[in-house]
């Protein structure tokens, strides 16, 4: 690939970073918290870890101590993937969602104590600090606790998006008392702390995780549970351990993309590239119609294929090789018009609120990591006196006994959040990741483009203007998108709805793009403006 373009065309805060050990999230803060474990003798693992913690106190609307998360990891030989998503309560089956909310629900509530399930991501620490890690495990625990105990100034993105579900959340069950200090939620500037959560993340560094797990903030959640209608056992986060599995990729202008494989979605982004690779994309300009027409078509078909299939892998009906066949991929490439959008089917492959950091280190060790809540706060359930905020993923179960995706105990549900790695010839070149919902295959797709096909580099790539599909043939696109080009989407039939979100809607990014030799050249490193991030590094 020839050398990236450094030019800025687009609008941002930004410009990428260059160094040799880098850590980057959507919170500055949290991006020294990472720094300061390299500045301490640890790597890119430490850092990544000490970041999540971190995130959980920084950006509690996207991420907490209930939350899930997932990791792919270049550790100097090989990639490594995480799945710490947790599974559902063993009292999870779909009859109990039946009596309580009748047969016509189509899904698990979207709040309260029915949406949560078993929380990975503190699992998925230990486990990675166990593996890979270099510094003890209660040293990468220390900036959350100060950040608990102290307490912060709420940033801008942070506080409007802190603000924004409040009377939804507002009577369940720990919300206020957690997140609404002086009965409303903090303004930009404002001190906030959280010692109850400081409580537990003492806890588990103490314990590197068996207090949460198998202790006395299981108990507590089981308690809590009980006492506002809740299925959540201390038995259910005793049973809990994340999955070490091995990510699956498709190649793309001569690199692989690499995605954790189902539960979650990032088979998405794999299979719109493998539909975008029947195309000549750089032969339309970057930022045109054409170009943004191809590749909206191309994730709509890749949707279509993983909300239908897409679930834990032992329900589901196919194979993620089946998905991606590249026979396959051609004949649902050869279903794209190029001048008039389209509502896609499923196909048939058998015949054929989140924060995401990424950290890397002089000695070659990349990590992207993801973490989440999944809606903005999650359930809304915290359990009191150790600010545990429960994520809902139960609520992308489906209670449709024929979907692959049917609750049941035990169970992983389909999953959103989707860490990314890119590499070249078996060697790694990019660890990154988008953040928001179903934008995350979306940006993966988006970014790559400009990056493969157009030589954009990192940060020009993160800046430039989004689009979102939703369903059918509706679309959002952001204001700084050029007019005549969002025209010419209307008129090929795209509906399209023009906003400004700096948070959900149109992701956040953070991309770590190896140089060469990371002891020598290192890294260009970039951070989304979209949040309130920043990419740190020396």
């Amino acid at each position: 690939m020839k050398p990236f373009l450094y030019d800025f065309p687009y609008a941002s805060k930004r410009l990428p970073l260059f160094a040799r050990n880098v850590v980057s999230t959507s919170h500055p803060a949290a991006a020294t918290a990472g720094l300061r474990m390299l500045l301490k003798g640890g790597n890119a693992v430490d850092a990544a870890i000490a970041a999540a913690a971190a995130m959980t106190i920084y950006e509690p609307v996207s991420n907490g101590l209930g939350s899930d998360a997932f990791c792919i990891l270049w550790d100097g030989r090989q990639l490594h993937g995480l799945n710490a998503s947790g599974r559902a309560p063993q009292a999870w089956t779909l009859d109990h969602f039946r009596r309580k909310y009748g047969d016509d629900a189509k899904t698990p509530p979207k709040r309260g104590w029915d949406a949560v399930t078993v929380p990975g991501a503190v699992g998925g620490w230990v486990a990675l600090s166990e593996r890979f890690g270099k510094l003890p495990f209660a040293d990468l625990i220390e900036p959350a606790i100060e950040a608990a105990e102290r307490g912060y100034a709420v940033p801008s993105v942070v506080a409007q998006k802190w603000a924004a579900p409040v009377d939804e959340l507002r009577d369940l069950p720990g919300f206020a008392q957690a997140f609404l200090p002086h009965g409303r939620a903090p303004e930009v500037g404002e001190l906030w702390q959280f010692k109850e959560a400081a409580r537990t993340l003492k806890l588990i560094a103490q314990t590197r995780g068996e207090a949460y797990y198998r202790g006395e903030v299981a108990a507590a959640a089981e308690r809590f549970a009980k006492e506002h209608g809740g299925a959540m056992t201390a038995a259910d986060f005793a049973a809990y351990t994340p999955e070490w599995v091995e990510p699956i990729g498709k190649t793309y202008r001569g690199y692989t993309l690499h995605e954790i494989p189902p539960n979650g979605q990032g088979i998405a982004a794999l299979i719109a590239l493998g539909i975008l690779d029947q195309f000549d994309v750089s032969s339309m300009p970057v930022d045109s119609a054409d170009s943004q027409h191809l590749q909206i078509e191309a994730m709509k078909l890749a949707f279509a294929d993983a909300y239908r299939y897409v679930a834990d892998p032992d329900a589901m009906d196919v194979t993620p090789g089946q998905m991606l066949d590249d026979a396959y991929l051609a004949r649902r490439a050869r279903l794209i018009d190029p001048k008039r959008a389209q509502d896609f089917q499923a196909g048939n492959p058998v015949k054929g609120g989140t924060i995401y950091l990424t950290a890397a280190d002089e000695n070659g060790m990349m990590v992207s990591f993801i973490q989440s809540n999944y809606t903005g706060f999650g359930s809304g359930v915290v359990v009191p006196s150790y600010g545990l905020s429960l994520q809902n993923r139960g609520h992308a179960f489906s209670l449709d006994a024929s979907s692959p995706n049917v609750v049941a105990p035990g169970k992983r549900p389909f999953h959103t959040i989707i860490p990314a790695f890119l590499t070249k010839d078996g060697q790694p070149v990019m660890s990154f990741g988008v953040m928001g919902a179903n934008m995350q295959p979306q940006g993966h797709v988006q970014t790559l483009v400009r990056m493969l096909d157009y030589g954009q580099n990192p940060q020009t790539a993160c800046d430039a203007p989004r689009w979102r599909y939703n369903s059918g043939l509706e679309l959002n696109v952001e204001a700084h998108m050029d007019e005549a080009v969002v025209r010419e989407l209307a008129e090929r039939g795209h509906r399209l709805e023009v906003i400004q979100d700096s948070y959900q809607d149109f992701g956040a990014g953070q991309f770590i793009w190896r140089l060469g030799d990371p002891a020598v050249e290192g890294y260009v490193a970039a951070s989304d403006p979209r949040r309130d991030g920043q990419a740190v590094g020396f």
